[in-house]
């Protein structure tokens, strides 16, 4: 009997001491974000960007795994603002995802609003931005997420980190070209130039003093913390000379792939080891676009810094490297198709076989009516407004409560649970011959959404189509990450492609690049209560719709229940 209490009591002690442990390990980390326009000089003109702090990017938040982060939100700008935390799970604190009109009302000009949430069963690059208009082409800056005390990488210890944010830049306002296309229905402007860590690089005019440099030590090992914070592009990265290792995609560990290009779509974040094992000299660094729609205009231009090797004998004129055409599909399928995750990571999860839910959801770009006047003209095709969608369905945001309060309050009228979990009419889905089809491009806007079960397992295919010309789509899921099972080209096929599907190491990622003109395969468990957005992040397609939810039920006990808004939510 005392041996019985005596291991009781061991246990028990032990127990207490690892729980202690951890608890001592974590800790509150706190910013405060100052959001304010501020005027700065890029190609060659002065202009006014909203951005964090004064800065561009914002500042780089960093924290531990099992830490509590605190982000104190003062909006000094003259428009409405939310921030998401891109990619984190956000599990139970859905209130601090931070989409307009989905998770929260904006956060008025003059005022203020706390984030705080908790941040488990992740490491490694995520992000955070601006998730109104498209404010978050300047206000968006990196989330990173070290191993926990005691804890290490699964790959040996870089000498230094490096975070590099490639982003986008317009010679003018970026919330006037958005309400200019928006104005009209027609494509809005293009932007005028690729930037990497704010900077756009010498080939661009008034630019060569305003280039990002890296020094770097002979024969060390960097960890490069790659993001795509560009709007509206996918972009290759590629460093002359210098092969690069793959270790983590959106915050999850990959097993090593070796790789001289790095493919990335907007929202997507890959962490790459770079050892400096060439000739001591100077190497470019570049940024250019992967557009795969054909005939469509985009910025067809190529931002690069400067790597510099410290022990360099002599200054040298950088060396560049041999980019990828623009168009060069295969190069980023080979990218995405040959990245598979570590199961021996600390955090990989197998993909559930069993689903619960089956959903095959089209995507692409629409048309809607121009307008209830019969002789009103638009800037779209035929006269109408460009209009993308899923299943058909354009989505449009409520903006009367957001939908995690009407979720939370049992509020009716804001959104309705019938999105479909297939597409209204069955078509060849990819032939180009259906562009423009009448009879099956245009959409009509709604707010419907998917209500699935706690703990359920949703299978989604994803199938693009040519209504308008076909594209690679950058589908971010909030929330939740996602295994990817396949992907591939033309229209999906399962007697076919469910044999390519894999469960042994696919890969985990929180936004999947959708083929062009072709087909993904992913699987999540929904495990999270709340309202989470599904949304093709290139930002020229959120407000045309390109946009769904899923409306998760809460769980059985109270720890698996979407807890009470905190006292400070904005309202609308």
């Amino acid at each position: 009997m005392r041996h019985q209490i005596f291991l009781l009591f061991a246990c028990t002690t032990i127990a207490l001491l690892a729980s202690c442990s951890s608890l001592v390990s974590a800790e509150v980390v706190e910013h405060s974000f100052h959001v304010q326009n501020r005027t700065i000089t890029r190609l060659c003109r002065r202009q006014v960007i909203t951005a964090v702090n004064g800065s561009l990017p914002g500042p780089t938040i960093r924290v531990k795994e099992g830490d509590t982060l605190v982000v104190h939100v003062y909006n000094l700008s003259p428009y409405n603002l939310t921030i998401h935390w891109h990619g984190v799970f956000q599990l139970l604190s859905g209130w601090a995802d931070g989409p307009e009109f989905a998770t929260q009302c904006p956060i008025r000009p003059g005022h203020s609003y706390t984030y705080k949430f908790k941040i488990t069963g992740q490491e490694g690059t995520l992000w955070w931005h601006a998730h109104v208009s498209w404010l978050r082409a300047t206000v968006h800056g990196a989330l990173i997420i070290r191993p926990k005390k005691g804890h290490s990488f699964p790959f040996p210890k870089p000498y230094r980190e490096f975070p590099i944010l490639l982003g986008e830049w317009w010679n003018a306002n970026v919330v006037d070209v958005e309400n200019a296309a928006l104005a009209t229905g027609s494509a809005p402007n293009n932007s005028n130039a690729y930037t990497i860590n704010g900077w756009p690089g010498d080939l661009y005019p008034c630019s060569v003093n305003q280039t990002y440099k890296l020094k770097v030590k002979h024969g060390k090992t960097y960890l490069l913390r790659i993001i795509n914070a560009a709007l509206n592009n996918q972009l290759f990265f590629k460093i002359a000379n210098h092969k690069m290792k793959v270790v983590a995609v959106d915050a999850a560990y990959t097993d090593p792939y070796v790789t001289d290009v790095v493919v990335t779509g907007p929202g997507q974040t890959t962490d790459v080891l770079l050892t400096a094992d060439q000739l001591p000299a100077s190497y470019y660094v570049t940024a250019n676009p992967y557009a795969s729609a054909a005939g469509v205009p985009f910025d067809n231009t190529t931002t690069r810094g400067i790597i510099v090797y410290e022990d360099a004998l002599l200054p040298s004129t950088p060396i560049m490297p041999i980019l990828p055409a623009f168009n060069d599909t295969p190069t980023a399928h080979k990218f995405f198709t040959n990245i598979t995750g570590l199961v021996t990571g600390p955090f990989w999860n197998p993909p559930p076989r069993k689903v619960d839910e089956h959903m095959f959801i089209t995507i692409g770009l629409g048309l809607t009516a121009c307008g209830k006047s019969r002789n009103a003209t638009c800037g779209g095709p035929n006269g109408q407004r460009f209009s993308a969608s899923m299943n058909n369905a354009s989505f449009q945001f409520p903006d009367k409560i957001s939908m995690l309060e009407a979720f939370f309050y049992n509020v009716g009228g804001i959104y309705t649970t019938d999105f479909p979990d297939k597409p209204p009419l069955k078509f060849d889905y990819t032939n180009p011959n259906n562009s423009m089809n009448p009879a099956i491009i245009m959409t009509k806007k709604s707010t419907k959404v998917k209500k699935i079960k706690f703990n359920s397992t949703v299978e989604i295919v994803f199938q693009n189509t040519a209504l308008i010309g076909i594209e690679n789509h950058p589908i971010h899921l909030h929330g939740f990450n996602f295994h990817v099972l396949a992907q591939g080209f033309g229209n999906y096929n399962p007697a076919v492609d469910r044999k390519k599907f894999n469960f042994v190491n696919p890969q985990e990622r929180n936004t999947i690049g959708v083929p062009v003109g072709g087909w993904a395969v992913i699987r999540f468990r929904a495990n999270n209560p709340g309202v989470w957005l599904m949304h093709c992040h290139l930002d020229v397609h959120l407000p045309w719709g390109l946009s769904t939810a899923f409306v998760v039920e809460n769980g059985p006990t109270l720890s698996t229940m979407l807890p009470p808004p905190p006292p400070d939510l904005p309202k609308c």
